[in-house]
């Protein structure tokens, strides 16, 4: 793996940061995005950027790290016992926005690029990613249009890459403790380095570049909505369910706390208010009741 080939995927990434947080920012209105750049002990470092308070969104995180290391932590060496014994890096964008409105979907994005290296030996790299919304209450359009996207920007890539990689989600992005799905899916891909560096890291650029045609639409769409304590209430009780999955199994999560990551920016995607409620129960025929019967499972959308 070439030092010119790391430096483009590094350089995509910082450019796709800039690109997205002035975006939001722009789609925003009322609040910049913060900046904080920070280095690592162990090797590597980057910046973090949040928008706190804004107009539209309650906070917006977008997250660059380039973190490096001469060993890997015990679990992900456990996990793939090929990586042990060898030096790595791994670099990202990650993002997580929770809008103020519960009208507007959450959403979230990632991705990253790693490699392992050891003298003498051939390295071992892949690309991986995806992005998925988390409605509060949803529409159908948005889910539509949501899944369009995504399977649009997969088409060059062969027929099957969005049918698997949407299944992959879906898989991916469920709460097991829960019994259900953290929101309606998108696309979530890892271990890509076929059919080589480039057609991968071309992906990995489709999928970074797909996310803001696929999220600012439903963003504009939902943002002017009218609501109140009641949609406000079951918006916090249902993130929630998005601090339980990135806490007890988000792999991204696992791998940056036990790498020495910083803490303070891995945890960024959480929302900024959140609340639990013993044995909540919705109101049949609801339309908090309509979000777990219609829109919280796996179907196909397009």
């Amino acid at each position: 793996m070439s030092e010119q080939d790391k430096n483009k995927v590094k350089s995509f990434l910082l450019s796709l940061q800039a690109r997205i947080c002035i975006a939001l920012e722009t789609a925003d209105g009322g609040a910049p995005f913060a900046e904080d750049a920070w280095q690592r002990e162990q090797g590597g470092g980057g910046v973090s950027r949040v928008l706190a308070d804004g107009a539209l969104f309650e906070q917006a995180g977008v997250n660059f790290s380039h973190v490096t290391g001469d060993a890997l932590p015990a679990s992900a060496s456990a996990h793939r016992p090929e990586l042990a014994g060898r030096r790595f890096e791994a670099m990202g964008v990650s993002l997580v926005v929770h809008p103020r409105n519960p009208y507007v979907p959450t959403s979230h994005a990632n991705v990253r690029f790693f490699v392992a290296e050891k003298d003498g030996e051939a390295p071992i790299w892949w690309f991986g990613g995806g992005f998925d919304l988390t409605p509060y209450y949803g529409f159908d359009e948005d889910c539509v249009h949501w899944h369009s996207v995504a399977r649009d920007l997969c088409a060059p890539f062969g027929a099957d890459t969005y049918p698997k990689y949407k299944a992959w989600c879906d898989e991916y992005f469920y709460l097991k403790h829960r019994a259900e799905p953290r929101g309606v899916g998108g696309l979530f891909f890892d271990d890509l380095n076929a059919p080589g560096f480039e057609a991968s890291f071309a992906f990995m650029r489709a999928v970074g570049e797909g996310y803001l045609e696929a999220y600012l639409p439903i963003v504009q769409r939902r943002r002017s909505m009218a609501w109140g304590e009641r949609e406000r209430q079951f918006q916090l009780y249902r993130r929630g369910r998005y601090v339980e999955f990135n806490l007890v199994w988000d792999r991204g999560t696992l791998f940056g706390l036990q790498s020495g990551g910083r803490t303070e920016s891995i945890l960024m995607s959480m929302p900024p208010l959140v609340r639990w409620q013993y044995g909540h129960q919705n109101e049949p025929d609801s339309p908090e009741a309509r979000l777990t019967e219609h829109y919280l499972t796996a179907r196909d959308w397009v």
